[in-house]
């Protein structure tokens, strides 16, 4: 099959944190690959990106959307600049000029959005405003929701728990920061896991609790 991790069917666990770097068209930015349907410059694709303090990007058009939490450092474009913990998201025919003044490492997903889900979406930390979870220990920020499309920031307190569920239209986590676990590993900060459609799993925190970007709904293949 061409590309990575394009069995959407499988459990994909990937450690960013030991994977080789990639360099890109544009000299001081590099990236890990998650997923891709191909290895071109107008894959649709998942990756993490580092920008290098004072390196920039082509400019470019997003044909089917662009979706990013920025890890760390400050990403920038003509309209604006994106601290740590940004989340953004640029439909489909919009275009930028992305670019770094200090330095910054984003969770970019490229070419994935519904052609009708047209809003562009800014929120930086000051914007978040936490919710009760479903459970005691979790609090949530929901980010975007799209028919049956749902990204959120979802603390863990540690020792929390939750119980088993299946995840209709897959389940996909970064973990932002501490530990989570469930009966399948131990997943520590910047460990990537995108699971099929109606997987199931038991996660649950330990001492140091969790902060992770979740997706779901978004699996079908």
């Amino acid at each position: 099959m061409d590309g990575l991790n394009q069995n959407f069917q499988s459990r994909v666990v990937i450690d960013t944190l030991t994977q080789d770097w990639h360099s890109s068209p544009s000299s001081g930015v590099r990236r890990i690959y998650l997923e891709r349907d191909n290895y071109s410059e107008f894959a649709k694709a998942s990756s993490i990106v580092e920008y290098e303090a004072d390196s920039s990007f082509q400019s470019h058009t997003h044909e089917n959307g662009e979706e990013f939490l920025v890890l760390s450092g400050t990403f920038s474009d003509e309209n604006g600049d994106y601290p740590s913990g940004t989340y953004v998201r640029n439909p489909h025919g919009s275009s930028h000029s992305p670019f770094s003044k200090t330095g910054c490492k984003i969770l970019v997903k490229l070419r994935q959005f519904d052609k009708n889900d047209k809003s562009r979406i800014v929120i930086r930390e000051d914007d978040y405003k936490w919710l009760p979870g479903i459970c005691q220990g979790l609090t949530v920020m929901p980010l975007h929701s799209y028919q049956s499309e749902h990204s959120a920031l979802v603390k863990w307190e540690p020792h929390t728990k939750f119980s088993n569920h299946s995840h209709w239209g897959g389940e996909e986590i970064y973990i932002l920061r501490g530990t989570l676990f469930d009966e399948f590993g131990v997943y520590k900060k910047g460990t990537w896991i995108r699971s099929p459609h109606m997987s199931s799993h038991n996660p649950y925190t330990t001492n140091d609790g969790a902060l992770i970007f979740v997706k779901t709904g978004h699996i079908h293949e």
